[in-house]
């Protein structure tokens, strides 16, 4: 008998692990379940939204009105569901999103894949050396694009991405036209607040995966009481 456990195939001890109802394999199958759960929703959002990610989280006011802080906003490939369009464009066809004229834009401000990428309104094209008019209040100056991109804004902002800051958040200096290659997608659709949950994903995920361990716990020891009462009786 020692001898036939001993030699018992590998995959039949896993099979055997996976199916107990010991604590540790109750706890591993949740956070399995949650892993595949993930996964498949990961699958999804690619297959239709063609680019990654596919859902970003608006963290700041510049788009205010027509994005809050905590919405959640969808992306999608810039050539999915109709060719991406600037502001310049979008008043001249018509196309609106988000209440404007033109399409939304997440990009990686000049490329950078370390920073968070921005979702402003891409406002029209550029080519390489070319100068155009800024505003800002009473202040007028030009602005000589360094490459060919779209120069981009938030709606809520006084003045163009690409004056706004001398050095953005550490990047070595100003954010420049954005290039096709640093669009990650254009925006879709929202949903108002539920942005929050994302914002805090990583201690939701522990609190979630914990809380059902929890539960499995309690369950089992449940379980295991209400079998030492039957067997009293």
């Amino acid at each position: 008998m020692a001898d036939q456990k001993a030699s018992k195939p590998a995959w039949e001890k896993i099979v055997s692990f996976w199916k107990s109802e010991g604590q540790i394999p109750s706890a591993i199958r949740e956070i399995v379940s949650v892993l595949v759960t993930v996964g498949a929703v990961v699958a999804v959002l690619l297959l239709v939204c063609g680019t990654w990610p596919a859902i970003v989280t608006i963290e700041s006011e510049s788009m205010v009105p027509h994005m809050d802080v905590g919405d959640l906003v969808f992306v999608v490939a810039g050539d999915r569901y109709g060719t991406m369009e600037s502001l310049e464009e979008g008043k001249i066809s018509g196309y609106e999103k988000f209440e404007m004229p033109g399409d939304v834009i997440i990009y990686r401000p000049n490329g950078n894949t370390e920073l968070h990428p921005i979702i402003h309104r891409a406002m029209f094209w550029v080519e390489e050396g070319e100068e155009i008019t800024v505003t800002a209040g009473a202040r007028t100056g030009t602005y000589t694009a360094p490459h060919a991109g779209y120069i981009t804004k938030g709606d809520n902002n006084p003045v163009i991405d690409q004056v706004g800051w001398s050095n953005y958040r550490n990047l070595g200096g100003p954010i420049e036209p954005v290039k096709k290659e640093w669009i990650i997608g254009k925006a879709m659709y929202k949903i108002p607040l539920v942005g929050y949950l994302p914002l805090n994903i990583v201690p939701v995920i522990i609190i979630v995966i914990s809380l059902m361990v929890l539960h499995e716990l309690y369950l089992r020891s449940r379980a295991k009481r209400e079998e030492k009462k039957d067997k009293k009786v």
